[in-house]
């Protein structure tokens, strides 16, 4: 049966992979959207590449810190996917209210408009919420430790999940995404993903830089598995009310000199990185545990971290040579 789902942020770089999910699924999708850093061409580029029926898709065009915005957004959906935020650490640690209000003060909007409506959300967590310590695999039963504004934006929106679903028995399925990357990611910003930036030096023959010496360790998590797994918890049966935290990652680990290596070999080069300090609030080593996803709604990951590094590369490679 045909339904209609929110998505907030789904003009953004994973926004527009779980829109487009949505669509391919047969569903109909609202997307709320500020454009600050989603884009237009990501929801055009959805609708062209999948043959999808402009009219299942409505852009609202507003902020989620905007009630009024949030409303209209909520009119006739049976769900929501919230994406919706200012991300990355280092614009966090520049503007730390300026995160604050749109990942905090907007995801409390979303959370009291999906309780009005009665509808399940799916919440976009990050792994920033465990910080850096030292078990080799990061499950929910941890401690959280942020180490970044960024970070505490994250799990504050996770503290308010927790009590939505206790005082509210609210459905809500907070999903921590590690590492995320895939085609459409902006690589050319002060912010862009450790990803999306190499690509974009390789094809211009510079040097990327590295933080630090290279060896810190990321679950990298190719976008195509993140949106399936946020749809799949999003159209769940028989899923328990209350909060529900998961790690939505592969549950793999890789250095970023690992990525720089595997890197060159898609593109047949053999540029070197520079280095430079590491970065204030990074996290030495991250990776998943995802037991608890594969219990919650059955997820595996599908798209092995080489096999994406060669989609994203050659996505990159006709996108911006």
């Amino acid at each position: 049966m045909t339904q209609r789902y929110l998505v907030t942020g789904g003009a953004g770089f994973i926004g527009s992979h779980v829109t487009d999910r949505l669509l391919g699924l047969g569903h109909e999708v609202t997307v709320i959207d500020n454009f600050c850093t989603g884009k237009r061409e990501n929801l055009a580029a959805v609708l062209e590449e999948g043959g999808y029926d402009a009219a299942r898709l409505r852009v609202v065009e507003g902020s989620i810190t905007d009630p009024s915005a949030v409303a209209e957004a909520f009119e006739g959906v049976s769900g929501c996917v919230h994406l919706a935020a200012l991300p990355s650490v280092v614009r966090s640690v520049e503007a730390p209210v300026e995160s604050h209000e749109s990942n905090v003060t907007g995801g409390i909007q979303i959370l009291d408009a999906a309780r009005r409506a009665k509808v399940r959300v799916v919440y976009a967590g990050s792994s920033s919420a465990y910080g850096d310590q030292d078990a080799q695999f990061k499950h929910e039963e941890l401690r959280e430790s942020p180490l970044s504004p960024y970070a505490a934006t994250k799990l504050a929106v996770e503290l308010y999940a927790r009590a939505f679903g206790q005082v509210y028995d609210a459905s809500i399925v907070v999903t921590r995404f590690f590492n995320v990357f895939g085609p459409r990611q902006v690589p050319d910003s002060p912010y862009s993903g450790v990803i999306a930036a190499f690509c974009f030096a390789i094809l211009q023959g510079r040097s990327p830089r590295i933080d630090g010496d290279g060896e810190q360790s990321r679950d990298f998590t190719y976008v195509g598995d993140v949106a399936r797994g946020v749809c799949d918890a999003l159209l769940a049966k028989d899923l328990p009310s209350g909060c529900h935290t998961v790690n939505l990652a592969c549950g793999g680990n890789h250095t970023i000199n690992d990525l720089l290596r595997i890197l060159n070999d898609c593109a047949g080069t053999s540029i070197r990185a520079e280095h430079g300090p590491s970065r204030t609030g990074d996290v030495r080593h991250s990776q998943a545990d995802i037991a608890r996803i594969r219990e919650l709604i059955g997820f595996e990951p599908q798209v092995s971290f080489e096999e994406g590094l060669r989609r994203t590369y050659d996505w990159y490679q006709r996108t911006y040579k």
